[in-house]
């Protein structure tokens, strides 16, 4: 990040420290222990994180395109997955539905997360499309070995259904469809949600979007600190294994992600003031800490 860039994150920063309301959202629980990627995993049949006695892996979706040729969707990874993941649990608190409509407009759903609805094959329209459809057709998995006498997991897809309606021209994206774009979340992710919803700022988020693993220290903060109750550390191989995986296991990888950890956790921090979490040459201490949005704000959502 540049100069020009780092200060105007640290005035964008500043602005929320002076919020006394702030715009509340939800991230589900799964995703603030067990990440998505940061960049295309490629053409690899599986995908996976750990943290401790718990993993998720991903398999790409797939179809057949119009020649009847099978055809993979790719992994969900970036940015735009992680807001899709916050606004859809957002929404199914806020609705207590699991079939959630996507805006007025695409214009107004991409404003929601903060995304231009710029149009082209580069375009945020174009990006959010094939993302969305990544996140959507992914099946998910989450398993729990920390009982040699046990085996337990979880399928966790993301949506059952949906009815997307999009423009390839961003001057059309304001203009409301015939039929509204609807997203039917799975019953697993949805009691997921709404029995273990995490309270975020909505406003962090937006500052925060810059980067996958901003968003993802974020999350990971904010839920730690809602039960943390004495100081912690987490080695540098821990938050390696949930975080970074897709670093290099040699003297080098695990040197960049550190490195990569610590300038992304300042990041954090200065939207995050209240969060007591210290980069070491171990790893990174924790110390309770307020939460960042209190959790009275699940009942001010649902009661509006």
């Amino acid at each position: 990040m540049s100069r020009s860039a780092d200060l105007a994150f640290v005035r964008r920063a500043a602005e929320l420290w002076d919020h006394d309301d702030p715009e509340i959202g939800y991230h589900p629980r799964l995703f603030c222990q067990l990440v998505l990627p940061y960049k295309d995993p490629g053409d690899v049949p599986v995908w996976g994180r750990r943290n401790g006695d718990r993993s998720l892996t991903i398999e790409p979706g797939r179809k057949l395109d119009r020649d009847g040729n099978p055809f993979c969707w790719g992994y969900p990874y970036g940015t735009i997955p992680r807001l899709l993941l916050t606004w859809l649990a957002t929404e199914a608190v806020r609705t207590q539905s699991p079939e959630l409509v996507l805006g007025e407009s695409l214009s107004d759903f991409m404003g929601q997360l903060g995304l231009a609805p710029t149009g082209g094959v580069r375009g945020n329209i174009t990006r959010l499309r094939d993302q969305m459809n990544r996140l959507f057709k992914a099946r998910v998995s989450v398993e729990y070995d920390g009982n040699a006498m046990m085996d337990a997991g979880v399928q966790l897809n993301i949506a059952t259904a949906r009815s997307l309606w999009w423009s390839d021209d961003d001057r059309n994206a304001s203009q409301r469809s015939l039929m509204p774009s609807i997203v039917v979340l799975s019953d697993t992710f949805f009691k997921e949600v709404l029995e273990h919803p995490v309270p975020v700022s909505a406003d962090a988020l937006r500052a925060l979007r810059g980067s996958p693993l901003r968003l993802d220290i974020y999350a990971w903060l904010t839920h730690r600190m809602s039960y943390l109750n004495r100081r912690t550390t987490v080695t540098w191989d821990q938050l390696r294994f949930q975080f970074g995986s897709q670093c290099a296991d040699n003297r080098f990888g695990r040197a960049k992600f550190k490195d990569m950890f610590t300038k992304q956790l300042a990041h954090v921090l200065l939207v995050y003031p209240e969060a007591h979490a210290e980069a070491t040459s171990v790893g990174v201490v924790l110390k309770p800490s307020r939460t960042h949005v209190p959790f009275r704000g699940v009942r001010a959502l649902t009661s509006n």
